[in-house]
């Protein structure tokens, strides 16, 4: 069995066999959070792309570069204007096969994925296993900084991607298929750390982001398909992954397209938007 969409993944050896095409853009996508009170502190992970990076690979700062730093919220989605010219400025065109990993969590190069795709991309893919998997393999890497030429990028930007308050809000009593991508703790509101206030979104269902991946490696096609559907993903008319910012529920979102289900979008504003109004209601414990 295999992935209904596996064009979204690229295994440490083909992109192995392709590092001298011109037309191929690779970055690391990195960032480092650290527990910080009921949030993270957010630290970009240029300086472990610096140390060793994949050869000819730049690096993608989603937090500043790619994010509305306006917003009161981190990682929010920018305009589709700003956003095309943070993906020009990458050296990033519509033309280009971009080659998406993190020297951290995987689930960076999913947000980076994400954004490009809703801003238009069609030709992205993931590095499975992660630079984990390109290290193991004794590939060389590099050090430094790595920069491609400044490119053109039109956004043709698909709202279905990303979900507002609103149409969480809507979804909350069956109408979607509403996922929190957190651990079990947070979910619950059982743990130490939470978003300002315990719980999830009322009818929500868990899949905890890592419970998709092996070693950094998605898990193979039969195994994720039965995880994700096991709460409904898959047979859902519509899907709202979620997470703390919308980071981890790009894992959880693009894990549903590599399994065939397309119409999956992602609360951008997630926990960290939910929370901040009082009378947004969360259930505290193991039940939807």
């Amino acid at each position: 069995m295999d992935y209904q969409n596996p064009e979204h993944l690229t295994s440490v050896e083909a992109l192995n066999d392709s590092l001298e095409d011109p037309n191929l853009r690779i970055f690391d996508t990195s960032v480092i959070l650290a527990p910080s009170g009921h949030g993270y502190e957010v630290k970009s992970g240029i300086d472990d792309y610096r140390n060793a990076h994949i050869p000819g690979a730049g690096f993608i700062d989603l937090a500043a570069a790619w994010a509305d730093t306006s917003s009161s919220l981190r990682f929010t989605l920018p305009t589709p204007a700003a956003l095309a010219e943070a993906i020009g400025a990458s050296g990033i065109s519509a033309d280009n096969q971009v080659v998406l990993y993190s020297s951290g969590h995987l689930m960076w190069a999913t947000r980076a994925w994400w954004l490009l795709n809703y801003a238009g991309h069609r030709n992205i893919s993931v590095l499975n296993g992660n630079f984990t998997a390109w290290q193991t393999a004794g590939l060389p890497t590099n050090s430094g900084d790595e920069v491609y030429p400044q490119a053109h990028f039109e956004a043709k930007p698909d709202s279905a991607r990303f979900a507002d308050v609103a149409e969480v809000q809507a979804g909350m009593h069956g109408a979607v298929c509403t996922i929190n991508s957190l651990s079990r703790s947070l979910y619950e509101g059982t743990g130490d750390f939470y978003y300002q206030r315990r719980g999830h979104i009322p009818g929500s269902k868990l899949v905890y982001y890592d419970s998709l991946l092996e070693n950094e490696y998605f898990l193979p096609a039969e195994a994720l398909t039965k995880a994700l559907e096991a709460q409904g993903t898959l047979s859902a008319d519509r899907v709202i992954t979620y997470c703390g910012g919308g980071i981890a529920a790009t894992l959880d979102a693009f894990a549903c397209l590599l399994c065939g289900q397309n119409e999956v979008a992602v609360y951008d504003g997630s926990m960290s938007e939910w929370v901040a109004d009082e009378t947004r209601p969360l259930t505290v414990g193991a039940e939807p």
